[in-house]
């Protein structure tokens, strides 16, 4: 890649473009973790991008290669995903020529995003990066990709004495609604940039609305 040219913003498309190739080129994703979702936070990281006033040339390639390498949620290797998607991340920038100056922190960003493996954010970039990534789990999409998933790994839907556990402990390996309360809820929680706080409480308060809704079904 050519990434010395008169016009950052053709520079960026480039980029922008070699990288969705590089997604599309391989189909080892899962349900949650297609081209969709990878559209969504690169869409979402470039608008906290701006708003933090971050380094684009370290969020964009991160944003876009943060799910180079993905397992299914109930994989055994989940915990260790993002840093091997982190390696097959810079293997894929080198072989474009992409400034190595931006790998170490590229790579600290994609390897930091999971939650998972449990890294500790040492960058703004790599905030952005996750808190683009935790949206997506939130409001509308986040409840579709919630559906998707529990589909794919054959989790019941809910539990039927107590759906929204209110005598019992959550348990998502066995009921996808269960996955509400251990984790979807506290994201907005979690979230680093204040360009992301309010979006996410925002999309929070949707699911409470959904959970509303399905209580007064149940209900019927």
């Amino acid at each position: 890649m050519q990434q010395q040219t008169d016009s950052p913003f053709l520079a960026q498309s480039l980029l922008e473009q070699q990288c969705r190739d590089f997604i599309l080129s391989f189909s080892d994703a899962d349900v949650a973790h297609d081209i969709s979702h990878i559209e969504r936070v690169v869409k979402v990281a470039k608008q906290l991008c701006i708003a933090e006033q971050a380094n684009m040339a370290v969020v964009l390639p991160a944003a876009w290669l943060h799910d180079c390498f993905a397992v299914a949620k109930n994989h055994p290797d989940r915990a260790n995903a993002s840093t091997m998607a982190a390696d097959k991340a810079i293997m894929f920038l080198q072989s474009i020529n992409y400034p190595q100056a931006y790998f170490s922190a590229i790579h600290h960003a994609i390897a930091a995003h999971s939650f998972s493996a449990n890294i500790t954010v040492q960058s703004v970039e790599a905030q952005i990066v996750q808190d683009a990534d935790r949206m997506d789990a939130l409001g509308a999409i986040g409840i579709s990709r919630c559906m998707k998933v529990g589909g794919a790994i054959g989790r019941y839907l809910y539990h039927k004495e107590d759906p929204f556990c209110l005598r019992r402990t959550p348990d998502d390996t066995k009921y996808t609604l269960d996955h509400f309360f251990i984790k979807l809820l506290h994201i907005a929680e979690s979230m680093n940039t204040p360009s992301a706080k309010d979006e996410a409480k925002r999309r929070t308060d949707y699911m409470y609305h959904f959970l509303a809704q399905l209580k007064s079904e149940l209900a019927e």
